[in-house]
Formats: structure tokens, sequence, C-alpha cells
């Protein structure tokens, strides 16, 4: 082969690539991956951004491969590895000098630590975020980033309760858009009006939260979590005015979009305001079943949230290799920082399990104390609405003829196995069975309706429906006590946990038995 075709070869070889990367640059590749492959394919758009941070020659570039990868995380629900990957975007951050970049790893990391309930770390990034983006020269840019931030300490605000600051951040949100020019940030504006519509339908200002929902929905084209929250937030409202034939149309609509989407608050609150729909029309079934669907979906969460309530949030960040070492100095801090958590939570764990014996011993006391006053509990019984369950009325006026007749067909080994099957039934949960009834039971234990009615009045102070009832009470109090999630249902689905058919009767019984609302005792409960 001669020298001069050597030649042409070897320019025709590196060409090739050159040409390739005057194509595609860094940001569009990017670009190509965050847009087009992550919307077919997310695990092959998180190769192309693995492959990017690779390639990375600059810090900066390296920044942008790693928010890539935690904004797919994100996409695909995996919020550990998202925060990792932007907890490893900032670590670099002090390597570069970009105010944009900058701004948006703190936004980003803003966001995704509120979306786990951790609100004060978030509101740190937010404002880290707010103070340096205020230093990005694209005035569009600066506006952008700003928006999105403030809407940020909107959230925060809403948590903490202060809805007129709420309020004064989104309005310093809609200022960075350029509300006037919305053109290219519809999608984060129609978010500002929702937003303000939540705030206002909180200060039950209901026209002026409709006002905003319909602005945030004519932005809206397509289907999104943002839409979805417009529609439930429509809803609500028309279930405050009890236009059920209205309230019924948004909410189709909104859990039309909540059952395809990945984000766990619009189900919760789609499946929560679909539950007040049923139980508004009287309808208990389909009330009971988005019960369900509303509990799994907070379950979901609660869980998302504990995964990272526990861990301090620096060691969620797995340092890529190709990273500088940590310094011997830092890691101390860290091991330090980490079993000083740990130590904090055992005593506080300590601390709790031994109020909670303490209170349930309280509650143990009383309701034994209830127990003894047989003839006073009676009497308030009579008057209490003790109708929510089908247990078959007995006759406790019986005569002492009547009484005798029974002890005397009944011998003892029967009585005394009647006492030992009820002991077993009172260790399980078949009492919150909503078919609990006196002949149900008796079935239940092999014996008959006399018998029964009789061992109970004589051994548990109460007829049959009393007993239930106090089963049930009892049940739900030490679920209330020792499960902290139950503090956060509503009172219709504890009442359907333990067999009610309704949340008034539910109410009106707990009140019998602990002298407290339901209400009542879970916010004592909390407060100690």
């Amino acid at each position: 082969m001669s020298r001069s075709l050597l030649k042409l070869l070897f320019l025709f070889i590196t060409a090739v690539p050159i040409l390739a990367q005057k194509k595609y640059n860094f940001d569009q590749v990017c670009e190509r991956a965050s847009v087009q492959v992550a919307q077919k394919d997310i695990p092959k758009a998180l190769k192309t951004a693995d492959s990017l941070y690779m390639t990375a020659q600059k810090p900066l570039a390296k920044v942008k491969s790693l928010l890539l990868s935690a904004e797919l995380y994100h996409s695909s629900g995996e919020y550990k590895k998202s925060i990792c990957y932007g907890e490893n975007a900032h670590s670099l951050l002090i390597q570069i000098d970009d105010a944009e970049w900058t701004s948006r790893v703190n936004g980003f990391l803003a966001k995704e630590y509120r979306l786990v309930g951790l609100f004060e770390r978030s509101k740190k990034y937010t404002l880290q975020g707010i103070e340096v983006a205020k230093g990005i020269s694209d005035v569009q840019k600066r506006g952008e980033v700003l928006g999105l931030l403030n809407q940020e300490m909107a959230y925060y605000e809403m948590e903490q309760g202060s809805y007129p600051e709420a309020v004064k951040f989104i309005e310093l949100s809609l200022d960075s858009f350029a509300k006037d020019n919305i053109k290219d940030n519809e999608r984060a504006v129609a978010a500002s009006y929702q937003i303000l519509g939540d705030i206002y339908f909180k200060l039950k200002d209901y026209t002026a939260s409709e006002s905003y929902y319909r602005k945030a929905e004519s932005l809206l084209k397509n289907k999104c979590c943002i839409l979805g929250l417009v529609y439930n937030g429509l809803g609500g409202i028309r279930l405050k005015q009890k236009n059920w034939k209205d309230a019924e149309i948004y909410l189709k609509k909104a859990e039309n979009i909540a059952d395809s989407s990945r984000s766990l608050k619009l189900k919760k609150a789609v499946y929560s305001n679909i539950n007040d729909y049923y139980e508004g029309t009287g309808d208990n079934f389909k009330a009971s079943l988005y019960a369900v669907k509303y509990v799994r979906a907070y379950d979901s969460l609660t869980a998302r949230s504990r995964g990272f309530a526990l861990k301090n949030p620096e060691t969620l960040v797995k340092s890529n290799k190709k990273n500088a070492q940590i310094s011997i100095v830092k890691n101390t801090a860290i091991i330090v920082l980490f079993l000083s958590l740990i130590a904090l939570v055992v005593f506080f764990r300590t601390k709790q399990r031994k109020q909670r014996a303490k209170f349930r011993n309280i509650i143990r006391t009383q309701l034994q104390m209830i127990g003894s006053r047989n003839e006073s509990f009676r009497i308030k019984t009579e008057i209490s609405d003790f109708s929510n369950i089908s247990v078959e009325e007995v006759d406790d006026r019986a005569g002492e003829t009547d009484k005798r007749r029974n002890e005397s067909l009944m011998t003892s080994e029967t009585e005394s196995k009647l006492l030992e099957l009820l002991e077993e039934f009172e260790k399980g949960e078949l009492y919150n069975n909503k078919n609990m009834s006196l002949s149900f039971l008796a079935a239940e234990l092999n014996t008959n309706t006399k018998y029964l009615s009789y061992v109970i009045n004589r051994h548990k102070s109460a007829d049959v429906k009393t007993y239930v009832n106090r089963l049930r009470i009892n049940y739900i109090v030490d679920k209330l006590i020792n499960d902290d999630k139950y503090r956060q249902y509503k009172i219709s689905i504890l009442a359907e946990e333990c067999g009610f058919s309704s949340h008034s009767k539910f109410a009106s019984v707990f009140k019998a038995v602990t002298d407290f609302s339901p209400s009542a005792y879970i916010k004592y409960l909390d407060e100690n």
C-alpha cells in the first residue's frame, strides 16, 4: 500500500469522530437522552447518561450528566437513586463557577427532599438555589430557575400552615416566569396557579380557588400530574358545595390521570376525595373500596419517607470511583454524625415506648373501671346509639326464673368450656366481622344462643352487643396506641377496620366506651 493511500485513510478515520462530535456536542446528547430516549426507554437513557459521565472531562460536564441520571431516576419513581445522583452532582459544585447549573442542582434536590417529606432539608437547598440564581446572567434562564425555586418555598410555607407567605412566594414565581409572556413556561406557570388554587381552598375561599384552578387548566393541553391536581381541586370544591353531579365529573377526570400516574401524592389526594364523594352520596361499598386505595397510597408514601427519615442524607451519596477521594476528616465527621443520629433515634424510641406503655395502662385501667360499673354503663348504652352492628337484641331483663332455668339446663363443664372458647375469641379478631351476631357467634362456638347469652351476661357483665362493642373499641384503641399510621386514617376507615357500618355510629360507641371522641383521642395520643 502506498504512503499517500495510508495518509488518506488516516485522515478519513480521524475525520469521522470529529464531525460526529460537532454534530452531537455534549449538551445535545444530554437533551436527546432526557427528551427523546427517556420517553421510550429509561434504561437506555440511563446507559447514555453513564457513558456521558465516563467521557466527561470537565467538572461541569460531570455535573450535567449526574443531574441527567438523577432526573431519569426521578421519572422512574426511584427517589433514593435520584437523590444519590443529585447529591453526587452537588458535591462537584465547588469545582465549577456556573450560577445556572449550581442553582438547578439545588432546586432539584429541594424538590426531591420535599417529595420524601424532609421539608427542612428541602428549604435549605431552596434558599441556597435562590441566592445563587440571582447571579445568572441570562434573563430568561434566571426567571425560569427563580420561578421554580419560589414554588418550592411556597410548598414549604404551605406545609408549615403559613398560607399568606406561600401566596407571596407564588406571586414571586409568576413574576419570575414573566407571566405576560409565558409561552416557554406554560406548565410551570400552570403549576403556580394550581398551587394558588390549593392555598385558597385551604383558606376556604372557594371562588378564588376555582378561579386559579381554571387559569391552570387553560394552560395545560395534555394529561399530566398538574392537570390531575387541578381536576381534583375542582372536584373538592364541588364536594364542599355538595354538588355531587359536577363533583363526580371532575373526580372521574382526576382519577383517570391518577391511575396512570406514578405520583403517589396525586393518587392519595384523588382517592381521598372520591372516598368522601361516595360517603356523601351514601354508597358505603364504593367508599370502602376507595378507602383501601387511599390507605395503599398513604402507606406507600409513608414507607418511602421512612426510608429516608432514619438516614443522614450524606450517607445517601454513593461517590463514583472516578470522583476525588473524600478526605479522612469528612469520613470521620460522617461516622460521628451517623452514630449520633442512631443514638438519638434509640433514645427517643425508648422514651416513646415507655410513654406508650404508661398511657396504655391508663386506658386499660379505664376500660376495666368502665366494665365494673355495670349498671351505670347499661343506662349509658341505652342512651347511646349502639344499633351500628347487626348483633341481635338480647333481653337482659329476663326474670330470675328464666336465669335459674338456663343455669339448671347447663352443666358446669359446659359453662367452663364456653368461657374458654370466649377467651380464645377475645384473642382473635373475629369480633370485627361485619356479620357478627349472637347466632353467628353461637354457631362459631358450637353452642346455642341461650347458653351463650347467659354466660356473657353472667361472666362478662354485659349483654352480647356491649361485649362485642367493647372488644372492637379495645382493638382499635390498641392500634391507635401502637401503630402511628392508624392516627393518620380517616374516622370512616377506622370504623371499617373494626366492623362498624358508619363513621357516626363508630364515633358514638367509641365515646361511650372511652369517654373520648375518636378525633379528640387521636389528638391526645399525638400530644403525648
